[in-house]
Order: structure tokens, then C-alpha cells, then sequence
């Protein structure tokens, strides 16, 4: 097997982003002492290969082996440490993704769980971790490496093969994650259209001032009608999800821009600093000034 280039990325002041034209990418790394608490702007899911390592997260202290898979929303920090002979596969994806080429999989139960839920559990600061077998490990492996040869300029020629790749890949930690959470009785069908209408329009619009009345109204049902549908679906009340989309998009601008603590709150719909302080530590268990410079100083 030819050997697999690392990911495009560079750290800069803490926040690790994609230094190509990519959206999607796979590559291995190599990691022989440790890696310092840093974020992300986009989307990673990092699977041990060889090696072993001690992975500090929102998710506390976790020995990881090969297998172990760590899933990160954009945001969500975390570091590595007494790495020993540790080598990774790195699967990262821009967030606009979710939008638009993957939009479908709020659709899909499993995947749901996968890239949104189950981060969003409370306490989990957009982390989720899951395990391969032997099996599943073997068959991702295989599509990461097929992802990897996908690089500009070829990406321009063969992008539905970099959404299929990177689906594949996907469906296979989904299984995996539905598996570990449901057993036998995992959820089957699609995701309620109500809820979907719900969620865009709240993502597209995190500034304004939602009350779930004006959500009800836009959706064209009752407040508590979407009160109960939306928290069956994803664990969560629809104001609590806007929340933690507002604290994931601050937590992205604290790390790669310099603007004030108030002008990114406001950003996010926060434009009280107190308010948006309390929010963000609700959220991520730190201030929005402490995350910054934690990111910052180990950086």
C-alpha cells in the first residue's frame, strides 16, 4: 500500500484549519510524544490505527487504541498526550457540508446520531467517542485511503466521489455509535420534516431573538407539538439546540479572529457579554476569554 499523505492543515493561534481548496480530506498521522489542546474550524473524526495515546476532551481522560474513534464538532478542544508509537487517521469535513452535499443525513436516524445528537449530549461539548471492531476498522480504513487520493486538483473532477467516499466512511461509525447506544433496537426511518424545517431555520437565522411561539408558527404547528417532536428527535429542546449552534460558531471566531469577547457574542446572537458569558460557559465549562486564551497559550 502506498503510503498516505497527511491532511492540508496548520495550527495557528490554536485553531487547526485547512490550508487547501478542500472541503473533505483523510490523511495519517504520525504522533511520537504529544499534541498540544487545540480546536478545530471544522469537522474531525480522528481513528487511532497503531499505537496508543492518552486523549484529553471535553469527555475526560481516555486511553485510546487502535480502534478508537473521536469524533469533534467544530470548536470542541482537545489534546493528546504520552503518545507511543501513535498513528492516526484523520477524517476532517468543513461544517457548510452538513448544509449542503450532507444535508440528507439529519435525515437518517443513525447519522443523525452520529454528527449531531450524540455530540450534543449534554457534557459532551460536540465530542463523541465509539470503537471498531476489527471488521468495521478494516472497511473505514479502506474508504479513508480512498479519500485520501482525492486532493486538488483532482477534487474539482471527482467531487462526488469525495461526498461518496466520505459517506461510506460516515455509515460505517454510524452503525458502529447506533450499535454501542441501542443495541439490538436501533432507530429506523427519517428524521420529521417539521423537525428539519425547525433546525434550518434556526441555523439560518442564529441572530435573531427565537421564541419557540415564533418557531411553532413557522413550522405551522403548536408550541408544544415541537416542543415534544423536536426534543424526541435530538435530545433536545428546539431553544437549548439553537444554543449550542450559537456557543459552536463563537467558539470557532474566539479561536481564529481577534474581536472582542462582546462583538462575537452579538455575532452569535449573544449581544449581551454577561448573557453570552454565562451561555458559553454553560456550554463549554469555561468563560469565552478563559477558551480563548487556553487555545491560544497552548498553541
Amino acid at each position: 500500500m502506498d503510503a498516505v499523505p497527511e491532511l492540508p492543515v496548520a495550527l495557528d493561534g490554536g485553531l487547526i484549519y485547512f490550508t487547501d481548496e478542500i472541503t473533505a480530506g483523510a490523511g495519517r498521522h504520525r504522533h511520537t510524544d504529544s499534541h498540544p489542546v487545540h480546536t478545530h474550524s471544522f469537522i474531525e473524526i480522528f481513528t487511532v490505527v497503531e499505537g496508543a495515546c492518552t486523549h484529553l476532551s471535553p469527555l475526560g481522560e481516555q486511553r485510546l487504541t487502535p480502534g478508537d474513534v473521536v469524533l469533534l464538532r467544530p470548536g470542541a478542544w482537545h489534546a493528546l498526550e504520552r503518545c507511543a508509537d501513535l498513528e492516526i487517521f484523520n477524517c476532517c469535513f468543513a461544517p457548510e457540508m452538513l448544509r449542503r452535499e450532507l444535508a440528507w443525513t439529519r435525515e437518517d436516524a443513525l447519522l443523525s446520531y452520529l454528527l449531531f445528537e450524540g455530540p450534543y449530549t449534554p457534557g459532551h461539548q460536540g465530542t463523541l467517542a465509539l470503537r471498531l471492531d476489527e471488521q468495521a476498522l478494516a472497511e473505514y480504513v479502506g474508504h479513508l485511503e480512498a479519500l485520501s487520493e482525492l486532493r486538488p486538483p483532482r477534487t474539482d473532477r471527482y467531487r462526488a466521489d469525495v461526498v461518496g467516499r466520505l459517506s461510506l466512511g460516515l455509515g460505517v461509525l454510524a452503525r458502529a455509535a447506533g450499535e454501542a447506544k441501542y443495541g439490538a433496537h436501533q432507530p429506523s426511518g427519517a428524521t420529521s420534516p417539521t423537525v428539519l424545517r425547525a433546525i434550518r431555520l434556526l441555523e439560518a437565522e442564529m441572530t435573531r431573538g427565537w421564541t419557540l411561539q415564533e418557531l411553532a408558527d413557522a413550522c405551522h404547528v403548536s408550541p408544544n407539538y415541537l416542543s415534544r417532536l423536536f426534543k424526541t428527535t435530538t435530545g433536545l429542546p428546539p431553544m437549548s439546540y439553537l444554543a449550542h449552534h450559537r456557543a459552536e460558531t463563537a467558539a470557532v471566531l474566539l479561536a481564529s479572529t481577534d474581536d472582542p469577547i462582546s462583538r462575537v457574542g452579538a455575532q452569535v446572537g449573544w449581544p449581551d457579554q454577561s448573557h453570552f458569558t454565562r451561555r458559553f460557559k454553560a456550554h463549554y465549562g469555561v468563560t469565552p476569554s478563559t477558551y480563548r486564551r487556553h487555545c491560544t497559550i497552548s498553541a
